[in-house]
């Protein structure tokens, strides 16, 4: 019968490395990384071990490697859309290489998500913060004890996947000037949100380009109250059509519109971000990708790489995004209501 340590009585890593004629470092690294070995060798030396009694001990290993096998991902709102891809994609990306994943959610506050750092980090190997709410100091100071990648933040120096709203956005720009569209309105996100700065700074350079006027509207935290409520100053501004920071915005913009007997796309026209609902709203809802997914995979890749690297890496990983055409994008009105 094996023993509270999880072995049986005796069983060393020595006696299955001798019983699989492999080294007492291929047993260990069979159990803690097995990405280093071939499948072949990884299934031969944890079937030995299996046949005596012996299973790797994680706490054990910890207390004696400081390694516990965990990362930490630490999101600002788990109830966003975005953010589950993300976290799903990255935790099995993550499985391949043995480790677990812990999941944060800070509530779109960078003093939770500093309380969040601090409570995780005794018992996490590194970190992926998907668009943090931190200041740079606070990052630098994470990545400089801790291994620790970025999800949408840019900072030079530290390992980070940029999903770039560049492309998508003004393509979306674009196609609501072809839609004879003069004025726009951009539903805003947080001010601290890196991808909040840049659809900005996409759209207004764009629309200045294409002679557009934009009208910014500021929404603060993206959900779907913020975007009913918005409707208001959106119908003050006289814009014909509008961009959301996201498609949960989107979501109550388009219930909004409906109350006042607004019809999208007839009288107006609305384009998401993230395309995460798009497909599901009624009329389904013109929206910039966003590949939340492959930014999990992408961020797991670059932690893991960080924890078995010998020397430091600064790698950025860029996804393009591009409009996604669907029901909620059509000519612009003849009148403005």
């Amino acid at each position: 019968m094996a023993s509270r340590a999880g072995r049986a009585p005796g069983v060393t890593i020595g006696d299955v490395a001798t019983a699989a004629q492999v080294s007492r470092s291929t047993v260990s690294r069979a159990f803690t990384r097995p990405q280093l070995l071939s499948q072949e060798t990884v299934k031969h030396v944890r079937a030995v071990a299996m046949r005596l009694g012996y299973v790797g001990n994680q706490a054990a290993r910890a207390l004696s490697t400081g390694r516990f096998g965990n990362i930490a991902v630490v999101v600002p709102d788990i109830a966003n859309p975005f953010f589950p891809p993300l976290v799903r994609s990255l935790q099995l990306a993550a499985e391949t290489a043995d480790l677990a994943v812990f999941l944060g959610d800070s509530d779109e506050s960078a003093e939770r998500e500093a309380k969040l750092i601090a409570r995780l980090a005794p018992q996490v190997e590194g970190f992926v913060l998907a668009s943090p709410r931190l200041s740079e100091k606070l990052i630098r100071e994470l990545a400089a004890t801790r291994p620790t990648v970025l999800v949408n933040r840019d900072l030079d120096g530290i390992p980070r996947v940029l999903i770039d709203s560049s492309g998508g956005m003004t393509e979306a720009v674009l196609l609501l000037k072809k839609l004879g569209h003069q004025r726009l309105a951009y539903l805003a996100g947080p001010r601290d949100s890196w991808s909040d700065q840049q659809r900005r700074e996409a759209l207004t350079q764009t629309s200045a380009k294409a002679g557009l006027t934009v009208e910014i509207v500021e929404v603060g935290r993206p959900t779907y109250a913020a975007g009913r409520d918005s409707v208001s100053a959106v119908v003050r501004s006289g814009a014909t059509a509008a961009i959301a920071f996201d498609d949960v915005v989107s979501q109550g913009v388009l219930a909004g519109l409906e109350v006042r007997g607004i019809s999208v796309p007839t009288d107006f026209s609305l384009v998401g971000c993230d395309d995460t609902l798009a497909a599901l709203t009624t009329p389904a809802l013109t929206s910039v990708s966003a590949g939340a997914a492959t930014a999990g995979t992408a961020a797991a890749k670059l932690l893991v790489n960080l924890l078995e690297a010998v020397e430091p890496s600064a790698d950025c990983v860029t996804i393009a995004t591009h409009l996604v055409t669907r029901a909620t994008t059509a000519a612009a009105p003849k009148s403005t209501f």
